[in-house]
């Protein structure tokens, strides 16, 4: 099964992953060009939880991309499930009541 026939699923776990391993990927791209451009300029630099939660991001993208434009519901569910976990985690952990 090639790997574009296996991401056109409509499947709850297929969403799962893909909420996990999207938003891993953009933070260490968004880290990775942090690093970059520290390199070049001092003043440039960002906080890691403002990284965490700017990754998410990614997660909305996809979700609209298989609610709207594919009609997957099972893995728009897994993806929205995922999003809100990170979401919830993220205010456990670093938002200061």
């Amino acid at each position: 099964m090639t790997m574009r026939k296996w991401l056109k699923r409509d499947n709850f776990v297929l969403g799962i992953i893909l909420g996990l391993v999207l938003p891993v990927v953009l933070f260490l791209v968004i880290r990775g060009a942090e690093q970059l451009l520290e390199t070049l300029w001092r003043a440039v630099s960002l906080k890691f939880h403002y990284a965490l939660l700017l990754s998410t991001i990614i997660n909305l993208f996809s979700l609209r991309y298989y609610l709207v434009t594919l009609k997957y519901d099972k893995t728009g569910r897994g993806i929205l499930a995922v999003t809100f976990v990170y979401i919830i985690l993220y205010f456990v952990f670093f938002h200061q009541v």
